[in-house]
Parts: structure tokens; sequence; C-alpha cells
């Protein structure tokens, strides 16, 4: 039998030992993992966990992916794109709650006239953000798929330093099987390979508990995380749509219990990746509160130190629901923001108000570069 505590107690984790770690099950064992992944993060990152902002500004794509519930063959949704005036004013209320980052996340366009608007987005965003508090504005991140070298580029010199870019699966196979023919897993390696190349901190993620996904396949996907020298890392568990293809999985809707043994794989997910990654920012998403009332205060004690609470204009909300059972959609900005410091600090974590929070791991190696 295998010891988790010798594992654990180890310098550098291998293959197998990440595969053993996914493949906890005891209630002691997990309690290990958790205890271990905490550690990890107290000592590399500290306790703060840090806000971001998340504006969905645009659910207009033109992807199929066939898990989204805003691909773009969905027709029951009511596109939208927030104008600029909306999406500065919601930046600009939560400057003044002291959010210190913000989340820009679209469905993926990458037309001239989408990246500029973004870039001129972006820029306003900056110069009417700087204050006291944030004397540089606030911090930006986008989320906004694949775009050419000088669209990256572009958007970086406008203001926005971090960009996430979730790879979904590390095996380009299981790649291809949850996207149309059109999308490549080559064209998304590269695309994090030029971000990374400009500058931004770079974000990557997979989903987690995919049909025909295996232990062997996430533990692939932690040490694809290292082996791209990833910052930081938004994961969490995948939940079904049923306006997708993937809605009727056999594997899936054979298993009633899947929603929570996708949960509680996700958990183990960030506490491995803390335990091996050690100083990445690592985000408690919102799909595990669909699953869990208390999901994103779990995902926080396993290990992460990010949370998004969603800040997109409640009108718009409904209509960018990625999977089914998104929660806080129907609540109101300030309600979001007041549920997410309170759960924080329900668990000891302080809430890194007015800080960019950027990742340890990229502050250090660019440190070490100078």
């Amino acid at each position: 039998m295998i010891n988790l505590k010798n594992i654990l107690n180890k310098g550098e984790l291998d293959r197998e030992d990440i595969i053993t770690l996914l493949s906890s099950e005891s209630s002691e064992d997990l309690g290990l993992l958790k205890s271990k992944a905490y550690e990890i993060l107290k000592e590399y990152c500290g306790i703060k966990v840090w806000l971001r902002g998340l504006i969905e500004f645009s659910n207009i794509c033109v992807n199929d992916c066939y898990y989204c519930g805003i691909r773009k063959s969905n027709k029951s949704l009511n596109r939208y794109l927030l104008s600029k005036e909306e999406i500065i004013n919601t930046a600009l209320w939560c400057a003044e709650k002291g959010f210190g980052s913000i989340v820009l996340q679209s469905g993926e366009r990458n037309d001239k006239n989408f990246v500029d608007f973004v870039s001129s987005v972006v820029s306003e965003i900056k110069k009417m953000t700087i204050s006291d508090k944030l004397p540089e504005g606030l911090g930006i991140t986008l989320c906004i798929g694949e775009q050419d070298y000088n669209s990256y580029k572009k958007l970086f010199e406008a203001g926005a330093h971090r960009y996430l870019l979730r790879i979904e699966t590390s095996n380009e196979k299981l790649f291809r099987e949850i996207h149309p023919p059109e999308q490549s897993f080559q064209r998304r390696v590269e695309c994090l390979k030029m971000l990374k190349d400009i500058g931004f901190q770079t974000g990557t993620g997979v989903m987690i508990g995919l049909p025909n996904q295996t232990i062997e396949d996430l533990a692939d996907d932690i040490l694809f995380f290292k082996s791209i020298d990833i910052d930081m890392i938004g994961m969490g568990p995948y939940i079904i749509h049923k306006d997708t293809p993937m809605a009727n999985s056999e594997s899936l809707m054979k298993n009633e219990n899947y929603k929570e043994h996708n949960y509680l794989l996700s958990l183990k997910m960030i506490a491995t990746a803390r335990i091996f990654l050690k100083d990445v920012n690592i985000a408690s998403t919102t799909a595990l509160q669909a699953i869990k009332p208390f999901g994103r205060e779990a995902g926080l004690s396993f290990g992460a130190n990010v949370i998004m609470p969603l800040i997109t204009p409640e009108i718009y909300r409904k209509e960018y629901q990625l999977y089914e059972g998104k929660p806080c959609i129907e609540d109101l900005a300030e309600d979001c923001y007041d549920c997410s410091v309170q759960r924080i600090k329900s668990i000891d974590r302080e809430v890194g108000f007015d800080e960019w929070g950027d990742s340890m791991h990229f502050i250090s190696k660019n440190s070490k570069a100078d």
C-alpha cells in the first residue's frame, strides 16, 4: 500500500506520484492532501485571496465547441455585446469597491473590429481607474480566445497584463473529441507561447471529468502546466449544458453522480497542482459552487487563491451560461461582491483589496531574469 505521507514529503513529485494523489479516496488521504496544499500555499503565496471582478462582456462566439453553452450553433441565446460605456462603468464600480483587478471575458472573436474595441476599452479603463490606491489603474486580465501575434501585442500595449486561454485538455486526441475539426490543439499551444513571448502573465486550464478522460490525462495536464511554465490556472468540473452535442454523453448519463465525482476530482486537481507547481495563481471557479453551495470555499481550502465574483450587468447574465446551473445569475453585482468577501472571511482568509494580486511565479521568474 502506498503511503500518501511519503509522497507528500518528497522534494519533487513525478508522474506516478501525481496519479496517486489524484486517485486519493479515503477521508484521511483527502485530509492529508488538503493540509499539504494549504501549507504550500501559505509558504509560497500567503493566505490572501485575490478578487477579480468578472465582466462577461459578450456571448458572441465564432467557435462551436461541443461542450459550451454559448457555441455559435446554439440558437436559443440572445447574443449581446456590452457597450464601451457599460464595460467602463462596471470597471469603475469594481475600482470603487476595492477590486484590484478585473477579468474581461467573452466568446471568441478575432476580427479587427473586435480587437480594436477591446483594446480601446482596456486603454480607457486603465486611464480612468488610476488613483492613490491603484497608481497604475485596475489590473486587467483578458479571456477572449485565440488571436494573432499582433493582436495580442496590441492588447498588451493597451494595458492588459494577464491573459487566460484554457487548453481544456492537454490530451490532443481528447481535444479533438470535444472540438470541431477546424479548432486545432497545436494552434492553442502556439497562442499560449505567443502570450508568454509578448510578456503577458499567462494562464490556462482544463475541464475536469470530461467523457473518456482518465486520471492519467489529468496528471498529464498538471505536467503540461509545468512544461509551458504557466503563471496562473483556471480549471473546474465539467458540467453538462443541454444545448450542446455532449449533453447526451453515454459515459456521463449512466452516472447520476457525475457532478459529485467531478467536484471531488476538481478539489484534488487544485491541491495537487498547488503542491506540484507551488507559486502559481489558482482560481476557485464558479463551477464548484454550481455543484456545492460552498464549493468555492472548498477550492480555496484545497489551495486556490483567486476568486472571480460575477460583475456582469444583471440583464445579460442568463445569456452567458457555459454550463447549466450557473450560480449568481439573478444576483446584483453588490450581492456577489458582499457574498464573495464574506465567503473568504468565513474560512479565515484575508481579502486582497486594492491589489493586482499578480502571480508569484511570474514575479519570481522575472526578478531572476532582471
